[in-house]
Protein backbone atom coordinates (compact mmCIF):
# COMPACT_ATOMS: atom_id res chain seq x y z
CA UNK A 1 0.00 0.00 0.00
CA UNK A 2 1.40 3.56 -0.73
CA UNK A 3 2.23 5.74 2.04
CA UNK A 4 -0.23 8.66 3.25
CA UNK A 5 2.20 11.26 2.27
CA UNK A 6 4.82 11.39 -1.06
CA UNK A 7 8.43 11.19 0.29
CA UNK A 8 10.28 13.70 -1.73
CA UNK A 9 14.19 12.37 -2.43
CA UNK A 10 16.69 13.88 -4.40
CA UNK A 11 19.39 12.17 -6.31
CA UNK A 12 22.98 13.26 -6.20
CA UNK A 13 23.66 10.50 -8.55
CA UNK A 14 25.82 11.61 -11.49
CA UNK A 15 24.12 11.10 -14.66
CA UNK A 16 27.72 10.80 -17.26
CA UNK A 17 28.13 7.03 -16.83
CA UNK A 18 26.82 3.52 -17.20
CA UNK A 19 27.59 2.58 -13.51
CA UNK A 20 25.88 5.50 -12.02
CA UNK A 21 22.80 5.17 -14.37
CA UNK A 22 22.30 1.68 -13.42
CA UNK A 23 22.65 2.69 -9.33
CA UNK A 24 19.58 5.33 -10.60
CA UNK A 25 17.70 2.17 -12.38
CA UNK A 26 17.53 0.11 -9.11
CA UNK A 27 16.62 3.03 -7.13
CA UNK A 28 13.62 3.49 -9.79
CA UNK A 29 12.65 -0.39 -9.55
CA UNK A 30 12.55 -0.05 -5.70
CA UNK A 31 10.38 3.02 -5.56
CA UNK A 32 8.16 1.62 -8.17
CA UNK A 33 7.44 -1.20 -6.35
CA UNK A 34 6.82 0.68 -3.45
CA UNK A 35 5.12 3.74 -4.60
CA UNK A 36 4.84 7.31 -2.77
CA UNK A 37 7.87 8.64 -3.90
CA UNK A 38 8.61 11.53 -5.97
CA UNK A 39 12.63 11.95 -6.90
CA UNK A 40 14.49 15.18 -7.83
CA UNK A 41 17.69 14.41 -10.00
CA UNK A 42 19.90 16.83 -11.92
CA UNK A 43 22.15 15.91 -14.42
CA UNK A 44 25.67 16.22 -13.69
CA UNK A 45 29.29 14.75 -13.76
CA UNK A 46 31.21 12.71 -11.61
CA UNK A 47 33.01 15.15 -9.32
CA UNK A 48 30.07 18.12 -10.08
CA UNK A 49 30.16 21.25 -7.54
CA UNK A 50 27.22 23.01 -8.73
CA UNK A 51 24.15 21.90 -7.02
CA UNK A 52 22.60 25.15 -7.37
CA UNK A 53 19.29 22.78 -8.89
CA UNK A 54 19.26 22.05 -5.45
CA UNK A 55 18.20 25.35 -4.34
CA UNK A 56 14.70 26.01 -2.47
CA UNK A 57 14.13 22.43 -2.57
CA UNK A 58 12.22 20.49 0.26
CA UNK A 59 12.30 16.90 0.66
CA UNK A 60 12.58 13.72 3.09
CA UNK A 61 15.60 12.21 2.21
CA UNK A 62 18.94 11.67 0.28
CA UNK A 63 20.69 9.24 -1.89
CA UNK A 64 24.04 10.83 -2.53
CA UNK A 65 27.47 9.57 -4.03
CA UNK A 66 29.41 11.76 -2.23
CA UNK A 67 33.18 11.78 -3.41
CA UNK A 68 33.45 15.47 -2.97
CA UNK A 69 33.44 17.73 0.23
CA UNK A 70 31.47 20.19 -1.95
CA UNK A 71 28.92 17.19 -1.98
CA UNK A 72 29.29 16.74 1.85
CA UNK A 73 28.89 20.36 2.22
CA UNK A 74 25.25 19.94 0.55
CA UNK A 75 24.31 16.88 2.00
CA UNK A 76 25.15 18.34 5.42
CA UNK A 77 23.41 21.52 4.93
CA UNK A 78 20.13 20.27 3.85
CA UNK A 79 20.20 17.55 6.62
CA UNK A 80 18.28 15.21 5.95
CA UNK A 81 18.36 11.45 6.06
CA UNK A 82 20.77 9.89 3.90
CA UNK A 83 22.31 7.31 2.07
CA UNK A 84 26.29 7.78 0.91
CA UNK A 85 26.95 5.46 -2.63
CA UNK A 86 30.75 6.45 -2.82
CA UNK A 87 33.77 4.36 -1.09
CA UNK A 88 35.49 8.17 -0.11
CA UNK A 89 33.22 7.94 3.06
CA UNK A 90 33.85 12.08 3.58
CA UNK A 91 30.49 11.60 6.23
CA UNK A 92 31.66 8.37 7.48
CA UNK A 93 28.39 8.48 9.88
CA UNK A 94 26.05 8.04 7.40
CA UNK A 95 25.61 3.96 6.48
CA UNK A 96 26.67 3.61 2.89
CA UNK A 97 26.34 1.19 -0.33
CA UNK A 98 29.52 0.37 -2.26
CA UNK A 99 30.54 -2.50 -4.96
CA UNK A 100 33.35 -5.12 -3.24
CA UNK A 101 36.74 -3.87 -4.37
CA UNK A 102 38.37 -6.72 -2.89
CA UNK A 103 36.46 -9.03 -5.20
CA UNK A 104 36.95 -7.02 -7.93
CA UNK A 105 40.84 -7.20 -7.61
CA UNK A 106 40.76 -10.86 -6.64
CA UNK A 107 38.58 -12.03 -10.04
CA UNK A 108 40.92 -9.40 -12.10
CA UNK A 109 44.34 -11.77 -11.31
CA UNK A 110 42.41 -15.15 -11.74
CA UNK A 111 41.05 -13.91 -14.76
CA UNK A 112 45.23 -13.14 -15.73
CA UNK A 113 46.30 -16.08 -13.97
CA UNK A 114 43.78 -18.24 -16.01
CA UNK A 115 45.16 -16.83 -19.22
CA UNK A 116 48.93 -18.10 -18.59
CA UNK A 117 49.87 -14.67 -17.30
CA UNK A 118 52.34 -14.24 -14.92
CA UNK A 119 53.27 -10.45 -14.82
CA UNK A 120 50.47 -7.98 -13.41
CA UNK A 121 49.99 -3.85 -13.08
CA UNK A 122 47.32 -1.48 -12.04
CA UNK A 123 46.21 1.30 -13.82
CA UNK A 124 44.40 3.55 -10.97
CA UNK A 125 43.06 7.39 -10.80
CA UNK A 126 44.00 9.02 -7.54
CA UNK A 127 40.83 11.23 -7.49
CA UNK A 128 38.64 8.16 -6.73
CA UNK A 129 38.62 6.06 -3.48
CA UNK A 130 37.42 3.16 -4.74
CA UNK A 131 40.42 3.53 -7.39
CA UNK A 132 42.60 3.69 -4.61
CA UNK A 133 40.65 0.63 -3.15
CA UNK A 134 40.93 -1.25 -6.58
CA UNK A 135 44.61 -1.02 -6.53
CA UNK A 136 45.58 -2.03 -2.48
CA UNK A 137 43.47 -5.24 -2.79
CA UNK A 138 44.91 -5.62 -6.73
CA UNK A 139 48.34 -5.51 -5.18
CA UNK A 140 47.76 -7.64 -2.10
CA UNK A 141 46.56 -10.42 -3.78
CA UNK A 142 49.05 -10.14 -6.49
CA UNK A 143 51.47 -10.51 -3.43
CA UNK A 144 49.68 -12.99 -1.99
CA UNK A 145 51.17 -15.31 -5.01
CA UNK A 146 54.70 -14.01 -4.33
CA UNK A 147 54.68 -11.39 -6.89
CA UNK A 148 54.76 -7.66 -7.22
CA UNK A 149 52.01 -5.77 -9.14
CA UNK A 150 53.46 -2.75 -10.75
CA UNK A 151 51.11 0.86 -10.55
CA UNK A 152 50.26 4.02 -13.14
CA UNK A 153 48.49 6.74 -11.63
CA UNK A 154 46.59 8.52 -13.89
CA UNK A 155 46.81 12.88 -13.61
CA UNK A 156 43.92 13.81 -15.78
CA UNK A 157 43.91 17.05 -16.70
CA UNK A 158 43.80 19.58 -19.93
CA UNK A 159 47.29 18.07 -21.20
CA UNK A 160 45.24 14.90 -22.01
CA UNK A 161 48.09 13.92 -25.09
CA UNK A 162 50.80 14.56 -22.03
CA UNK A 163 49.12 11.82 -19.61
CA UNK A 164 48.59 9.09 -22.28
CA UNK A 165 52.73 9.81 -23.74
CA UNK A 166 53.35 9.29 -19.96
CA UNK A 167 51.06 6.34 -19.65
CA UNK A 168 52.61 4.49 -23.33
CA UNK A 169 56.09 5.14 -21.76
CA UNK A 170 55.08 2.98 -18.68
CA UNK A 171 53.21 0.51 -20.33
CA UNK A 172 56.27 0.09 -22.75
CA UNK A 173 58.54 -0.32 -19.70
CA UNK A 174 56.33 -3.16 -18.31
CA UNK A 175 57.50 -7.02 -18.63
CA UNK A 176 55.87 -9.02 -20.98
CA UNK A 177 52.95 -10.49 -20.98
CA UNK A 178 51.28 -8.73 -18.82
CA UNK A 179 48.02 -8.38 -17.48
CA UNK A 180 46.53 -4.58 -16.74
CA UNK A 181 43.35 -3.92 -14.60
CA UNK A 182 41.99 -0.64 -15.22
CA UNK A 183 40.58 0.94 -12.28
CA UNK A 184 37.36 1.75 -14.70
CA UNK A 185 36.54 1.40 -18.15
CA UNK A 186 37.78 4.76 -18.93
CA UNK A 187 40.89 4.24 -17.77
CA UNK A 188 41.08 0.65 -19.64
CA UNK A 189 40.49 2.89 -22.96
CA UNK A 190 43.15 5.54 -22.29
CA UNK A 191 45.60 1.91 -21.56
CA UNK A 192 44.45 0.47 -25.12
CA UNK A 193 45.44 3.81 -26.57
CA UNK A 194 48.77 4.12 -25.05
CA UNK A 195 49.38 0.85 -26.37
CA UNK A 196 48.79 1.50 -29.51
CA UNK A 197 50.74 4.74 -29.25
CA UNK A 198 53.74 2.18 -27.54
CA UNK A 199 53.21 -0.20 -30.60
CA UNK A 200 52.27 -2.60 -27.80
CA UNK A 201 49.81 -5.83 -29.43
CA UNK A 202 46.73 -6.16 -27.32
CA UNK A 203 46.33 -9.10 -25.83
CA UNK A 204 48.98 -10.85 -26.93
CA UNK A 205 51.67 -8.26 -24.65
CA UNK A 206 49.30 -6.53 -23.14
CA UNK A 207 45.70 -8.06 -21.80
CA UNK A 208 43.57 -5.30 -20.24
CA UNK A 209 40.81 -5.42 -18.02
CA UNK A 210 38.08 -2.68 -17.18
CA UNK A 211 35.39 -2.07 -14.46
CA UNK A 212 31.76 -0.94 -15.04
CA UNK A 213 30.92 -2.70 -18.32
CA UNK A 214 30.09 0.03 -19.49
CA UNK A 215 29.09 -1.46 -23.31
CA UNK A 216 29.23 1.72 -25.18
CA UNK A 217 32.62 2.22 -24.06
CA UNK A 218 33.72 -1.36 -23.69
CA UNK A 219 32.36 -2.09 -27.79
CA UNK A 220 33.84 1.37 -29.11
CA UNK A 221 37.44 0.92 -27.89
CA UNK A 222 39.62 -0.84 -30.46
CA UNK A 223 39.77 -3.91 -29.35
CA UNK A 224 36.64 -4.38 -27.71
CA UNK A 225 37.43 -3.86 -23.97
CA UNK A 226 36.63 -6.63 -21.05
CA UNK A 227 35.78 -5.42 -18.25
CA UNK A 228 33.94 -6.47 -14.56
CA UNK A 229 30.44 -5.78 -14.03
CA UNK A 230 29.61 -4.56 -10.70
CA UNK A 231 25.79 -5.11 -9.71
CA UNK A 232 24.95 -1.43 -9.50
CA UNK A 233 21.42 -1.89 -10.03
CA UNK A 234 21.04 -4.16 -6.29
CA UNK A 235 22.72 -1.10 -4.71
CA UNK A 236 20.96 1.48 -5.94
CA UNK A 237 17.93 -0.73 -4.98
CA UNK A 238 19.51 -1.74 -1.76
CA UNK A 239 20.38 2.06 -0.50
CA UNK A 240 16.91 3.22 -1.57
CA UNK A 241 15.36 0.35 0.76
CA UNK A 242 17.92 2.06 3.78
CA UNK A 243 16.93 5.26 3.03
CA UNK A 244 13.13 4.22 3.39
CA UNK A 245 13.42 2.49 6.47
CA UNK A 246 15.84 6.04 7.54
CA UNK A 247 12.76 8.23 6.78
CA UNK A 248 10.50 5.68 8.48
CA UNK A 249 12.38 6.97 11.65
CA UNK A 250 14.51 3.64 11.88
CA UNK A 251 17.92 3.62 13.30
CA UNK A 252 20.13 2.52 10.63
CA UNK A 253 23.90 1.74 11.67
CA UNK A 254 26.82 3.58 9.62
CA UNK A 255 29.47 1.77 8.16
CA UNK A 256 29.68 0.49 4.08
CA UNK A 257 27.34 -2.52 2.98
CA UNK A 258 29.37 -4.22 0.28
CA UNK A 259 28.10 -5.76 -2.91
CA UNK A 260 29.93 -8.08 -4.84
CA UNK A 261 29.69 -7.32 -8.63
CA UNK A 262 28.17 -9.86 -11.14
CA UNK A 263 30.43 -11.55 -13.94
CA UNK A 264 33.82 -10.74 -16.06
CA UNK A 265 32.57 -10.20 -19.89
CA UNK A 266 35.55 -11.13 -21.63
CA UNK A 267 35.94 -9.01 -24.94
CA UNK A 268 38.90 -9.46 -27.06
CA UNK A 269 41.12 -7.08 -25.25
CA UNK A 270 41.86 -10.22 -22.40
CA UNK A 271 41.11 -12.90 -24.45
CA UNK A 272 44.75 -14.17 -24.77
CA UNK A 273 46.33 -17.42 -23.79
CA UNK A 274 49.88 -16.66 -22.88
CA UNK A 275 52.56 -19.36 -24.15
CA UNK A 276 55.90 -19.94 -25.00
CA UNK A 277 54.96 -22.06 -28.71
CA UNK A 278 55.25 -19.23 -31.23
CA UNK A 279 53.30 -21.40 -34.00
CA UNK A 280 50.56 -22.28 -31.23
CA UNK A 281 50.48 -18.67 -30.03
CA UNK A 282 50.32 -17.71 -34.24
CA UNK A 283 47.41 -20.43 -34.39
CA UNK A 284 45.68 -19.06 -31.09
CA UNK A 285 45.42 -15.50 -32.48
CA UNK A 286 44.90 -16.58 -35.94
CA UNK A 287 41.73 -18.69 -34.39
CA UNK A 288 40.60 -15.59 -32.11
CA UNK A 289 40.85 -12.91 -35.07
CA UNK A 290 38.19 -15.02 -37.24
CA UNK A 291 35.70 -16.24 -34.18
CA UNK A 292 33.05 -14.54 -36.18
CA UNK A 293 33.79 -16.93 -39.64
CA UNK A 294 33.23 -20.90 -40.10
CA UNK A 295 36.87 -20.96 -39.60
CA UNK A 296 37.98 -24.84 -40.59
CA UNK A 297 41.51 -26.63 -39.19
CA UNK A 298 42.70 -27.10 -42.74
CA UNK A 299 42.81 -23.11 -42.82
CA UNK A 300 44.56 -23.18 -39.18
CA UNK A 301 47.33 -25.70 -40.28
CA UNK A 302 48.03 -23.28 -43.51
CA UNK A 303 48.56 -20.28 -41.22
CA UNK A 304 51.72 -22.07 -39.03
CA UNK A 305 52.80 -24.54 -41.83
CA UNK A 306 52.61 -27.68 -39.64
CA UNK A 307 50.41 -31.09 -39.72
CA UNK A 308 47.03 -31.73 -38.45
CA UNK A 309 49.06 -34.36 -35.92
CA UNK A 310 51.81 -31.84 -34.76
CA UNK A 311 49.61 -28.62 -34.39
CA UNK A 312 47.59 -30.83 -32.52
CA UNK A 313 50.51 -32.58 -30.64
CA UNK A 314 51.49 -28.61 -29.58
CA UNK A 315 48.26 -27.84 -28.45
CA UNK A 316 47.78 -30.92 -26.08
CA UNK A 317 50.88 -30.33 -24.73
CA UNK A 318 50.35 -26.56 -23.63
CA UNK A 319 46.42 -26.21 -23.63
CA UNK A 320 45.46 -29.63 -23.01
CA UNK A 321 42.63 -29.65 -26.40
CA UNK A 322 42.98 -30.08 -29.69
CA UNK A 323 42.96 -27.47 -32.43
CA UNK A 324 39.37 -28.19 -33.37
CA UNK A 325 38.46 -27.91 -29.49
CA UNK A 326 39.82 -24.50 -29.44
CA UNK A 327 38.19 -23.21 -32.31
CA UNK A 328 34.94 -24.42 -30.62
CA UNK A 329 35.56 -22.85 -27.48
CA UNK A 330 36.05 -19.44 -29.18
CA UNK A 331 32.95 -19.94 -31.34
CA UNK A 332 30.71 -20.71 -28.29
CA UNK A 333 32.13 -18.03 -26.19
CA UNK A 334 31.26 -15.29 -29.25
CA UNK A 335 27.48 -16.97 -29.02
CA UNK A 336 27.68 -16.21 -25.44
CA UNK A 337 28.67 -13.00 -25.75
CA UNK A 338 26.48 -11.88 -28.20
CA UNK A 339 23.11 -13.49 -26.12
CA UNK A 340 24.34 -11.40 -23.50
CA UNK A 341 24.99 -8.33 -24.72
CA UNK A 342 22.54 -7.61 -27.33
CA UNK A 343 18.96 -8.49 -27.80
CA UNK A 344 19.11 -10.22 -31.39
CA UNK A 345 17.46 -13.33 -32.83
CA UNK A 346 18.59 -16.42 -32.38
CA UNK A 347 19.16 -16.29 -36.78
CA UNK A 348 20.89 -13.20 -36.72
CA UNK A 349 23.47 -14.03 -34.46
CA UNK A 350 24.17 -17.19 -36.82
CA UNK A 351 23.99 -15.18 -39.68
CA UNK A 352 26.55 -12.71 -37.82
CA UNK A 353 28.80 -16.06 -36.94
CA UNK A 354 28.55 -17.52 -40.04
CA UNK A 355 26.83 -20.42 -38.75
CA UNK A 356 24.49 -22.48 -41.84
CA UNK A 357 21.68 -21.82 -39.84
CA UNK A 358 20.68 -20.88 -36.19
CA UNK A 359 19.47 -24.80 -35.49
CA UNK A 360 22.42 -25.94 -35.95
CA UNK A 361 24.33 -23.11 -33.80
CA UNK A 362 21.54 -24.18 -31.49
CA UNK A 363 22.30 -27.75 -31.04
CA UNK A 364 26.38 -26.72 -30.32
CA UNK A 365 25.69 -24.25 -27.96
CA UNK A 366 24.00 -26.76 -25.68
CA UNK A 367 26.11 -29.62 -26.57
CA UNK A 368 29.04 -27.42 -25.19
CA UNK A 369 27.60 -25.60 -22.51
CA UNK A 370 24.59 -27.66 -21.09
CA UNK A 371 21.72 -25.43 -21.49
CA UNK A 372 20.07 -24.09 -24.71
CA UNK A 373 20.39 -20.08 -25.81
CA UNK A 374 17.53 -19.23 -24.75
CA UNK A 375 18.45 -20.34 -21.01
CA UNK A 376 21.34 -19.31 -20.91
CA UNK A 377 20.05 -16.01 -22.25
CA UNK A 378 17.19 -16.05 -19.33
CA UNK A 379 20.00 -16.66 -17.17
CA UNK A 380 22.74 -13.95 -17.72
CA UNK A 381 20.10 -11.34 -17.68
CA UNK A 382 18.13 -12.81 -14.16
CA UNK A 383 22.11 -12.16 -13.28
CA UNK A 384 23.34 -15.81 -13.77
CA UNK A 385 26.97 -17.23 -14.17
CA UNK A 386 29.49 -15.83 -16.19
CA UNK A 387 29.25 -17.12 -20.32
CA UNK A 388 31.33 -19.73 -20.98
CA UNK A 389 35.14 -19.06 -21.91
CA UNK A 390 35.44 -16.24 -19.63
Amino acid sequence: MSPERTRHVALLIETSNAYARALLTGVHRYAEDRGGWSMYLGEHSRQETDFSWLEGWRGDGVLARIETEATARVVQRLGLPTVDLSAARILPDLPGVETGDDTIARWAVEHFEERGLRHFAFCGDHRFAWALNRGTWFAEHVRRRGLAAHEFQMVPSGRRAVDRARLAGWLAGLPRPVGVLACYDIAGQEVLEACTIAGLAVPDEVAVLGVDNDELIANLTSPPLSSIEPDSVRMGHLAARLLDQMMDGESIESGLRLVDPVRIVTRQSSDVLAVDDPLVGSALRFIRDRADQNLKVEAVLREVGLSRRALDDRFGKLLGRSVHAEILRVRMARVAELLSTTDWTLQRIAERLSFPHSEYMSVAFKKYTGTTPGAYRRTVNGRGEPHPGT
